[in-house]
């Protein structure tokens, strides 16, 4: 097997000094100029691709840090270690601005994958088709929602009869979501494992699964896995770009995503989360 670090010698062209492996196919590794960077194995043919287009779309918007690629190929990705410190109010506001100007910074169409980024992409270990769209509900239903519902049906994760919980949440989109938004920048799997509070005060995004959606998506998945001083996030975004009325008793909707591409990859218990979310969404 090829060592994490011949591979970020060869990507970067740098001497390597040091190699200390993490967990899963993580590891740190220290170059000759004493910089120390990441490598991250990919088993799926093309997520690193992915992932490295959605970290340098997120980085051309100027606005939420993230780690700087230093290279990527087929299986591998090297990109910088973040030096983690502790969360703070000051932070949570800071990132609540910044995350607002990048949503703000937009993408050409909802599903819009990064440039350079491939239309078959990832969410977490499970797969995500970028397919452009123009209207965000149907959108969000087609390419979203429903390729997620499908297959934990298919599992047995969700049952047939409970699955129409979520196919009439989806005929009803137009009418739960709120006004029309355009396209936004989104991080596209924004849970607090992927928000690191760095020591020098700002926070860092990883893993992204960015492409172009509802900005709404990225705070309901914040929500849902919870963030620290995420009421200091909230009001540092809504100081950049306020909400459209009713977003709190929209989350749910939102959430709707994220929680089945869990019930597929981790079973029942995010399927009895997403039809309770749906059930709802068409209560109110």
């Amino acid at each position: 097997m090829t060592a994490p670090a011949d591979v970020v010698a060869r990507l970067t062209g740098r001497a390597v000094t040091g190699e200390r492996p993490l967990s899963g196919g993580l590891a740190e590794v220290t170059l000759d100029d004493g910089r120390v960077v990441i490598v991250k194995r990919a088993e799926d043919p093309g997520a690193a691709r992915a992932e490295a287009a959605g970290l340098r779309w997120l980085a051309g918007a100027g606005t939420v840090r993230v780690p700087a690629v230093h290279g990527h190929d087929g299986k591998w990705l090297v990109i910088d270690r973040v030096t983690q410190g502790r969360p703070s109010r000051e932070a949570a506001v800071r990132f609540g601005r910044d995350l607002a100007a990048l949503h703000a910074a937009g993408a050409p169409a909802f599903g819009a994958p990064p440039p350079d980024g491939p239309a078959d992409a990832y969410i977490g270990l499970a797969p995500m088709r970028n397919e452009p769209g123009t209207a965000w509900p149907g959108w969000y239903a087609e390419h979203r929602v429903l390729p997620y519902l499908r297959r934990a049906v298919d599992q047995g994760t969700v049952r047939p009869g409970e699955a129409t919980d979520v196919e009439r949440v989806c005929e009803r989109l137009p009418e739960l979501v709120g006004p029309a938004e355009p396209p936004a920048r989104l991080h596209g799997d924004l849970w607090n494992g992927n928000v690191l509070w760095a020591a020098d005060g700002d926070v860092r995004l990883i893993d992204p699964a960015a492409h172009g959606g509802h900005r709404e998506t990225d705070l309901a998945m914040l929500r849902l896995f919870g963030c620290p001083h995420l009421d200091q996030v909230l009001d540092g975004y809504q100081e950049e770009a306020p909400l459209a009325e009713g977003w709190a008793d929209r989350v749910g909707v939102h959430q709707l995503f994220p929680l089945l591409v869990h019930a597929v990859l981790f079973g029942r218990s995010y399927a009895e989360q997403a039809l309770a979310v749906a059930r709802s969404a068409l209560a109110g």
